[in-house]
């Protein structure tokens, strides 16, 4: 039947339509489909828990259950005088069969039920013949879907009544004993497949969270880098300005200079402000839809004064002690010192209340090197959505200045921060800053310990 007829066509039909086609899909096509019986899995609920050398045996009971099945049938086949020897034999084999083609031991069930039929004297269902039937249809039920379970109980009823010339009464025993067993076995077919997709649905929950976590820590890294970059775009956009500026007014400050080297100053120009055009362009690239460009300039550790006094007004007792000689470093440098030290206080105020705050800064010839405690919580912690990310940013200044970084708990139950940024000589400028009155200029060292504000 073509699908125009059966669009056409009465429900009645096509719903015959369906159903014939459902019946050679599961009991016709597949006749000679190899199907071995797979052993059990030996991570199993109960397998598992016994020993190697008996795990191996437990594994293939299905199969021993099947031969063993097989053999009853055989033995009650040669209860019968005549031809006991095929009586037995001809179901055993369709019995044996349902471990390798489930479908064609459907099939050869039968065939071994006429032909006991024809050469016995128990009628149709004789023992070994009525003992195959049932058990090749349980069999091949658990090995194959529900409809397939139902298809061979209509079709053994249907075969015993009109093989018996109408009688229902000799196939109803058949008819309700594997009735019974069918619907066992496709109960506890529905509950398996109904577990098999809880555990299926569990598995693909945990990679859809794994999936989740690793895309938003991919998300954080990429907004932490997106903002180190948009900080550092105004001190390079500071730096590109005085280059041009400097070379625009270089030759100006010699008397009839030569024209290569006026073009020469003009080219660096050129290119500052060229430099600077794609550093804006850049800058468009990665700032959000929502960011507004700062109006004051980007903090350094001479303002840090402010970020510690802002810190004791919410309640935290913070301590700064400065080691070494102050002095000017690179405004990169700075910037991704003073960030890292606000967010290990706001780490602090966040995760724990109550504690006190000790930031250490120490000026070596290498860089600078910082460090930030905080003692225990002494109040109640509160869970803080987005936690946890402020970490990821300080790496990545720290990466992105070649320095290193520690970040673990502290024996006390608080949590420590270590930082160095190292500083090329080159660009370490000796000039000091923020010395404390009635220091020494010339003196190596320079120690500044406040507390509260107070010096």
């Amino acid at each position: 039947m073509t699908e125009t007829q059966t669009k056409t066509s009465s429900p009645e039909i096509r719903a015959a339509a369906g159903a014939m086609d459902g019946l050679r899909e599961d009991l016709i096509r597949p006749v000679f489909a190899y199907r071995p019986l797979p052993p059990l899995s030996p991570e199993g609920r109960f397998i598992r828990r016994l020993p190697d050398g008996l795990k191996r045996a437990v594994v293939w009971t299905p199969h021993a259950l099947v031969l063993f099945a097989a053999f009853i049938v055989m033995m009650a086949g040669f209860a019968d005088w005549h031809f006991r020897l095929f009586m037995g034999l001809v179901p055993a084999i369709a019995v044996a069969m349902t471990l390798v083609r489930p479908i064609a031991a459907f099939w050869a069930s039968w065939v071994a039920t006429l032909f006991c039929a024809l050469l016995g004297s128990d009628g149709l269902w004789g023992p070994s013949a009525f003992m195959a039937q049932a058990v090749v249809m349980v069999v091949v039920a658990a090995r194959t879907r529900p409809r397939t379970a139902l298809w061979m109980w209509l079709l053994t009823l249907l075969l015993g009544v009109v093989l018996e010339g109408g009688d229902p009464s000799i196939t109803a025993p058949m008819a309700v004993l594997t009735a019974f067993a069918l619907l066992v076995v496709t109960v506890f077919q529905v509950r398996r497949a109904a577990e098999r997709e809880v555990r299926d649905a569990e598995r693909e929950i945990t990679v859809q969270r794994t999936v989740t976590a690793v895309e938003r820590d991919r998300r954080t890294l990429l907004e932490e880098r997106t903002t180190i970059a948009r900080e550092l775009h105004d001190v390079v956009a500071h730096h590109m300005s005085v280059v041009a500026i400097q070379a625009e007014a270089a030759p100006y400050r010699v008397e009839n200079p030569p024209p290569e080297l006026e073009q020469a100053f003009v080219t660096i120009r050129e290119n500052a402000v060229a430099a600077l055009t794609e550093l804006r362009r850049v800058l468009g690239v990665v700032r959000a839809e929502d960011y507004e460009a700062p109006d004051a300039p980007q903090p350094t550790l001479a303002v840090l004064d402010g970020l510690l006094d802002n810190v004791r007004e919410t309640g935290l007792e913070t301590e700064k002690v400065i080691t070494g000689a102050v002095r000017e470093l690179p405004q990169g440098v700075e910037l991704s010192a003073y960030r890292i030290i606000q967010e290990a206080l706001s780490n602090t105020l966040r995760h724990a209340p109550g504690a006190t705050a000790r930031v250490e800064i120490s000026y070596v010839l290498g860089g600078i090197g910082l460090r930030i405690v905080n003692g225990p919580p002494r109040g109640l912690v509160k869970p803080s959505p987005g936690a946890g990310h402020g970490i990821t940013g300080m790496r990545e200044r720290v990466a992105m200045l070649n320095g290193a970084m520690t970040a673990a708990a502290a024996e006390d139950g608080g949590y420590e921060v270590a930082v160095f940024l190292p500083v090329p000589p080159a660009e370490s400028e000796p000039e000091e800053r923020d010395a404390p009155s009635g220091a020494d200029a010339s003196s190596a060292q320079t120690v500044v310990i406040e507390r509260d504000g107070g010096a």
